[in-house]
């Protein structure tokens, strides 16, 4: 099936795929700067999942949610970025999101489907990564 010529020229312009990766992004800079904005508040989360440093890892999750998002959103390294960003929520879902553990089944359900969504998020920062390496040189 031939993609109808108004949604070619649309899924060819820059400004949609600008937009595509500021949404794709959005948990993590949203997140980055949640965390800047109540720092007391993201020590607590981290000490709550028993990471120690608890400051070390505030700055280090920051660093790759805003950092990593403002690359990709901006096409820089692009590849990088999308590849620590899929990295950091792997690890974060197997740290805050450990379904085969919960017993009741209700809750079970949803923190498997939350761990589903992350790996979701994952599989997009591959397709990023591959679509911008496509992108005619700019």
């Amino acid at each position: 099936m031939t993609t109808p010529t108004p949604i070619a020229a649309l899924l060819r312009s820059p400004g949609l795929s600008i937009l595509a990766r500021g949404l794709l992004t959005l948990p993590y800079w949203w997140s980055g700067l949640s965390k800047i904005a109540d720092l007391h508040g993201a020590l607590a989360e981290a000490a709550h999942f028993g990471l120690r440093p608890a400051w070390l890892t505030v700055v280090a999750t920051v660093l790759v949610q805003l950092g990593g998002s403002a690359a990709v959103i901006f096409g820089r390294a692009t590849w990088l970025a999308a590849g620590a960003l899929a990295v950091f929520t792997a690890i974060a879902t197997l740290i805050a999101h450990p379904f085969w553990i919960v017993s009741d089944p209700m809750e079970r359900f949803h923190a498997l489907n939350t761990f589903l969504e992350h790996i979701g998020l994952i599989g997009g920062f591959m397709l990023v990564a591959i679509l911008v390496q496509k992108e005619p040189a700019q």
